[in-house]
C-alpha cells in the first residue's frame, strides 16, 4: 500500500511482523530492489532484518539513539572481546571454575561452555581441558551479531 503513490521516501514500520519465512523473504527482496531508487526508513525489532536491509542502523533505547552506524561498524564496536564456543563432554563444575579463574567470562551451556575474553587461544583452552578428562567435540569462534550489540548497549535485563 505504501508504494501505490510512488513516494520518494518510504516509511516501513515492522514490515514483516507476523509473516511466514517465504513472505518475509519476498518483502526483503522487494525492499532490496528499491535501494538506491528510494529513501527507505525501516523500523524493526528483528535485527537480522536490519542487518540484511540497512545501509545505516540506529539503535534506539528509551527514545534516544544509543548507537548509529553501518552494521559492520556496530559489530566492530564489540570486537575487543572474542567468544569461543566449546562443545564438550565431561565438563565438571571444578573444570568450569578453573576456566573462570583464567578467563573473565565463562558461561556453562547445555553441551559445553562459552568463554569470553580479549584474547583467546584454542591451544591453551585445549591444553587446560584435555588433562582434566574433558572430551572436546568442537570449538568455534562466535560471530558478533546485531543482537549482541543491542544487548550490550541497552542491557540484558527485562525492563518495563
Amino acid at each position: 500500500m505504501a508504494l501505490v503513490s510512488d513516494p520518494q521516501v518510504l516509511f516501513l514500520d515492522e514490515p514483516t511482523l507476523g509473516l511466514d519465512p517465504q513472505s518475509r523473504r519476498g518483502i526483503w527482496e522487494h525492499i532490496a530492489e528499491l535501494k538506491g531508487k528510494k529513501t527507505i526508513v525501516l523500523t524493526t525489532h528483528y535485527l537480522e532484518e536490519a542487518d540484511a536491509l540497512s545501509d545505516r542502523i540506529a539503535i534506539i533505547d528509551e527514545g534516544k539513539i544509543a548507537a548509529l552506524g553501518t552494521s559492520r561498524e556496530l559489530k566492530d564496536s564489540l570486537s575487543d572481546m572474542q567468544v569461543m564456543v566449546v562443545k564438550a563432554k565431561n565438563l565438571t563444575p571444578d573444570v568450569i571454575s578453573g576456566l573462570r579463574e583464567v578467563y573473565p567470562e565463562v558461561k556453562a551451556t547445555e553441551d559445553g561452555v562459552e568463554i569470553k575474553a580479549k584474547e583467546l587461544s584454542f591451544y591453551e583452552i585445549v591444553d587446560y581441558l584435555r588433562p582434566r578428562g574433558v572430551t572436546i567435540q568442537s570449538t568455534s569462534l562466535k560471530q558478533t551479531i546485531l543482537d549482541d550489540v543491542f544487548l550490550h548497549l541497552t542491557g540484558k535485563e527485562l525492563r518495563e
